[in-house]
């Protein structure tokens, strides 16, 4: 620790997650969402205040500004704790967010990646009823059987889909590549939300009505 560190001392356990830097000025950083600053730094594939490229988990050590380190709690392992710092709080923060915390909602995950996973742990953990969306039944026994999830419904099976429709208060979206919107929107209940997690680099395409006759919303974090 250096001689201005506060929060820390030597011999704690502690850990970083995926923002090391901030312009500390603008709104979010003063609002205390730096991941919305628009000169965040990441703590891999960036460049640090230092202008050293930032090297994140890849690196043996590190220096990073005590603003951007939690203490990990007694009693969880550093392995543990590390997916918690990434695609835990990837999607923790819109289940805060948008109100999505409470007992009994009734979530679905589309695509059960690494994100995926801790969608359907966390969501569990917060008492909803979770339903996996994947393309094919390869990953049913991985979603009901390891994470335990609720029910498992494959999107290219259009009766079970039907059958679906209009039950989810929410449907947290992990995939990476352009998919069409429709059938998922057509899952979730009025007001319900359909949250954009995974990042892709080509427009996605819906029509209003599916959004505009359930007062539905698309969204992203």
């Amino acid at each position: 620790v250096g001689s201005d560190v506060t929060k820390f001392k030597v011999g704690e356990v502690v850990g970083v997650g995926v923002i090391v830097g901030s312009c500390r000025n603008c709104h979010p950083c003063k609002s205390e969402i730096e991941q919305y600053c628009n000169k965040r730094i990441w703590s891999y594939n960036d460049v640090y205040t230092d202008g050293k490229p930032t090297q994140g988990g890849f690196a043996e050590s590190m220096v990073v500004d005590q603003k951007f380190v939690v203490r990990i709690p007694e009693g969880m392992s550093p392995e543990q704790a590390a997916p918690l710092l990434c695609a835990g709080l990837t999607i923790y923060s819109p289940l805060k967010h948008f109100g999505l915390k409470q007992s009994g909602l009734r979530g679905g995950i589309l695509g059960l990646g690494g994100v995926g996973h801790m969608v359907v742990k966390t969501a569990k953990a917060m008492g909803h009823h979770v339903t996996v969306i994947s393309s094919s039944d390869k990953k049913r026994e991985e979603a009901m059987e390891h994470l335990g999830a609720d029910e498992y419904l494959v999107s290219s099976d259009v009766e079970s889909m039907q059958k679906a429709a209009d039950q989810l208060d929410y449907i947290i979206d992990t995939v990476p590549v352009v998919h069409p919107l429709e059938p998922y929107l057509s899952l979730l209940k009025l007001d319900g939300k359909l949250i954009l997690m995974g990042v892709i680099n080509a427009p996605l395409q819906f029509v209003t009505p599916m959004v505009m006759l359930g007062r539905k919303s698309i969204t992203g974090s």
